[in-house]
């Protein structure tokens, strides 16, 4: 499990971050900028969850958590130091998916028509997480600002533990939980 006490470390205030192995990157890198997207999406997969009920809010629980496991894997890289023993997406998890995808469409009309974002409130979130899916997938497809920004990421963090009635209500991530 993760453990973490301090927030902000300020390793990050000249422009370089801490990836899975211990290695230092610039925060600009390709692998941040993919790893950072995939945490966008899954923030608006959170999103989609305030509307969502039944069998899609848990389907949609399951991808939040998969989303971190793959955040793990992307940010350590395959043949640094820790490489090997990284948590890293399984097939299986992927299987789900299409395990979901297909009892999903089942039920579906065929599509005469692409359709545009919007209809319900979820499923409007859940277009725009879709897209950022999307963007994340063109950054991973690509790899084989200051001290301010860099708190102000850290005060929106713990801003909203607070808001969380206090972390009462914080959602934790369970790494590997759907293998």
């Amino acid at each position: 499990m993760v453990r973490l006490t301090r927030i902000y470390t300020r390793g990050g205030d000249k422009g370089e971050t801490s990836l899975g192995d211990g290695s230092r990157t610039p925060k600009q890198a390709l692998r941040v900028a993919a790893f950072g997207t995939v945490d966008e999406a899954n923030a608006a997969i959170g999103l989609a969850r305030l509307h969502a009920q039944g069998e899609v809010d848990a389907a949609l629980a399951r991808i939040q958590n998969d989303l971190f496991d793959l955040g793990a894997d992307l940010c350590t890289p395959e043949g640094g130091a820790r490489g090997a023993k990284a948590l890293r997406i399984q097939p299986a998890q992927v299987e789900r998916l299409e395990r979901e995808i297909d009892a999903w469409n089942a039920d579906l009309a065929p599509l005469d028509s692409f359709v545009l974002p919007g209809g319900t409130a979820c499923a409007a979130h859940l277009h725009l997480a879709r897209t950022v899916v999307r963007r994340a997938e063109r950054l991973v497809a690509e790899l084989a600002v200051g001290k301010y920004l860099n708190r102000l990421s850290d005060h929106l963090f713990v801003l909203s533990r607070h808001v969380n009635e206090r972390g009462a209500r914080d959602v934790l991530w369970r790494p590997g939980a759907n293998r």
